[in-house]
């Protein structure tokens, strides 16, 4: 499974979504924490201020439970030849944020990542970081297909299929992501006008006012 090109298709469906819209609030980590930030093209003075509450209210995740989602997120997107994985992309940061941003998501999360946990401890008598990659890749492959997941694994799925989503979001906004993507940008071109031989088929053609109207471009360099 291609899970970067599927990845790609779900975070080009999420950027016009609702999800994706709120999830554009993201943050740079900063040590200052009480420090001013500087308004720029990206951000409103509302959106900053937004922000600096956000920041304001301190970590959500534990430090276990960042390790774990640290695990999770590269489980998701792993580095490869094209880029790095989505914990280098600063993924966990951005679920961490993100969840204080959007509190409806706090106990889906928390809740998943505790049933991720104990069903390692019944299963492999640790936790879901202790586990061996072998086994903890034959929990996520139970809830990483919901329409073949058995019914006593939809918390699971519930919150893997949320975790994804986010993943995606996240990665795919962060610069590692976007240049993953091939993304360029607005670029500054030079248009030469319809090509000579489209306009013979249409029986036209430029007048000299035209040439030097419109498609005559001075040497700027």
């Amino acid at each position: 499974m291609d899970r970067r090109k599927s990845l790609k298709l779900i975070a080009t469906g999420a950027i016009a979504s609702p999800l994706a819209l709120e999830s554009c609030k993201t943050t740079t980590e900063t040590k200052e924490k009480n420090s001013e930030s500087v308004f720029n093209l990206d951000r409103s003075p509302d959106e900053l201020l937004l922000e600096k509450k956000i920041l304001e209210q301190g970590k959500y995740f534990t430090p276990h439970e960042m390790a774990t989602l640290t695990v999770l997120v590269d489980i998701i997107i792993p580095a490869d030849a094209i880029s790095e994985s989505a914990s280098k992309a600063g993924v966990p940061s951005f679920l961490d944020f993100i969840v204080r941003d959007m509190p409806s998501h706090q106990i889906p999360m928390r809740g998943g990542l505790r049933w991720l946990d104990l069903c390692c401890m019944k299963e492999f008598n640790q936790p879901f970081i202790n586990c061996s990659t072998t086994e903890q890749l034959s929990l996520i492959d139970r809830i990483a297909y919901p329409s073949k997941a058995a019914k006593e694994d939809q918390q699971g799925v519930s919150f893997f299929t949320l975790l994804r989503n986010l993943t995606a979001t996240g990665f795919y906004t962060s610069a590692i992501g976007v240049k993953d993507i091939g993304y360029a940008g607005n670029q500054p071109n030079q248009w030469n006008g319809v090509p000579p031989e489209i306009l013979e088929s249409y029986g036209m053609a430029y007048t000299e006012k035209d040439q030097k109207d419109c498609i005559r471009y001075d040497n700027l360099s």
